[in-house]
């Protein structure tokens, strides 16, 4: 969702409008490819939403305030190329209110408090805030869900919003060649490639990549704009903690692409974090000093979508769901799902890997004939032939490329092709009976149970007499690791104990 403050904080009501897994499937699957662009699974696009958030009594406009600010002419053309990037905007008004007032407390004490900012949230799970020139400010709603109170929401957004009144991204665009820039934003906002949009968030955001000394300098404004806004100004160095913990969770059973992640771009060291406590001891003693914000915050993020997006599709255990496209199917047991962007993939015991994706077909030719087109690498055309599945026309090949063997499974529902890569080391014997699974799994929703699925939200409980926190982690949906994601979303460690009457989130429909 974007929002916008303007000033001293007033907020106007307009802008409507994610390596085991990941590198070790990929030289593998794509081994298999021949010269083609990989279209993934078709995003169903949600419904027009107005936001309900009352204007000020007397807005400044953002646009209007920024209409001739050469920096604020930065952001804008970058601007839909991030939305793009990070999978859209997120919009709740709830959650828009709430960034806002953080925002608005920051604005009033900030280097420059006539600074107009535009704020996005963007919808994904990836950890991450960052800037842009002329006050555009993004953060995700993975970010959101992982903090647990409003001053470490405000640790970050004062880190951003610093770089934005040090002019850094000034700085840095200076370094640039801002013409390529500008072709590249157009190429990329134009493309309706998804590969290419993959291509620009791994770029890391040029302009929102800073230098170590200016990552530094953003730290020490931040920290004091925490402080003198009321906040814990010791949440800056406590959320450097979390995000730590976030990343090796996340990359603790796959190696998972973090590039969208704000320690990718973010130096995070012990020394630094030091150094967030040393400015932050200015204003006091840790734990004496400052408001977290923790009851208002926890209202503001009830039911904040947490996980895969609705327009991406749900893992749930080792089934895959689309309720947009009506689609399902199964991995084997041992097999672990990566919902990306670009496709979905699973990895599994004995190096085995699976590529799921789909592409438009408006030709309605033959899928042997698809199969043999040309798009698949060490085909072997003899093993093609034609299928039936649940109903569903498909057909299947096999294929070898280095030390691997490939099936490769097609099937058609309405216009589109969905596709089944399979990759196993030669020799192993296990490509049937991975493929088989896939195959025999896959089949068409029915309207009952495509509207029955419902996304992952988070949930604020109140913790009841005689609940711990393993009585409390076992109501998580979405992950075999309950207890340590539950630890992990709620700051704990494991030898926390829950107080009753105090709140915590869980991750539930």
């Amino acid at each position: 969702m974007t929002m916008t403050v303007a000033g001293m904080a007033n907020l106007t009501a307009r802008e409507i409008r994610p390596g085991v897994l990941a590198r070790r499937l990929i030289p593998i699957i794509m081994a298999l490819l021949s010269g083609v662009s990989l279209a993934g699974c078709q995003s169903i696009l949600s419904q027009t939403y107005e936001p309900t958030v009352s204007p000020s009594s007397n807005p400044q406009i953002v646009d209007e305030v920024q209409k001739n600010d050469p920096n604020a002419q930065v952001g804008a053309r970058e601007h839909p190329r991030i939305v793009a990037s990070y999978g859209g905007e997120y919009r709740d008004a709830r959650t828009e209110r709430l960034v806002a007032r953080i925002v608005g407390a920051l604005t009033a004490v900030s280097e420059n408090p006539t600074q107009s900012y535009k704020i996005t949230i963007l919808d994904s799970p990836a950890i991450n805030a960052f800037a842009l020139p002329g006050g555009y400010l993004y953060v995700t709603r993975g970010l959101l869900a992982l903090a647990n109170d409003a001053s470490e929401v405000a640790a970050v957004l004062s880190h951003e919003m610093a770089h934005v009144t040090a002019n850094h991204g000034v700085e840095r665009q200076k370094r640039e060649e801002a013409e390529v820039i500008a072709s590249q934003v157009v190429a990329e906002v134009l493309s309706s490639d998804i590969a290419g949009k993959q291509a620009l968030a791994r770029g890391k955001m040029r302009l929102a990549a800073f230098s170590r000394n200016q990552e530094l300098q953003a730290d020490v404004i931040g920290v004091r704009m925490l402080g003198e806004a009321g906040y814990d100004p010791y949440a800056a160095a406590r959320f450097l903690d979390s995000m730590a913990r976030y990343s090796r969770f996340m990359s603790a059973t796959a190696d998972n692409d973090q590039s969208l992640d704000f320690l990718s771009s973010h130096p995070n060291t012990p020394q630094r974090i030091e150094l967030a406590r040393s400015h932050a001891r200015n204003f006091g003693m840790e734990g004496t000093v400052g408001d977290k914000g923790r009851d208002y915050y926890l209202s503001g993020i009830e039911g904040l979508l947490y996980g895969d997006s609705p327009q991406e599709g749900y893992v749930r255990g080792q089934t895959f769901l689309h309720g947009g496209l009506g689609i399902r199917f199964d991995v084997p047991d041992g097999f672990q799902i990566d919902n990306k962007v670009e496709a979905v993939l699973a990895t599994g015991p004995g190096e085995a890997a699976i590529r799921f994706d789909g592409v438009s077909d408006t030709s309605n030719g033959s899928l042997t004939n698809y199969i043999a087109s040309g798009w698949v690498t060490g085909l072997k055309p003899e093993t093609i032939r034609p299928l039936m599945l649940n109903g569903l026309e498909g057909a299947t090949a096999r294929a070898a490329a280095d030390r691997w063997d490939f099936d490769v499974t097609v099937i058609r529902t309405g216009a589109q092709i969905f596709r089944f890569l399979t990759a196993v080391p030669k020799g192993s014997g296990s490509l049937d009976s991975i493929a088989n699974v896939l195959r025999s799994s896959f089949r068409k929703m029915s309207p009952q149970e495509a509207a029955a699925l419902k996304p992952l939200r988070i949930r604020v409980v109140t913790v009841q007499p005689g609940e711990t926190m393993g009585t409390l982690a076992n109501r998580m949906m979405g992950t075999n690791r309950k207890l340590e994601l539950f630890q992990l979303i709620n700051a704990l460690n494991p030898t926390s104990v829950l107080t009753p009457g105090s709140k915590v989130k869980l991750i539930a429909e």
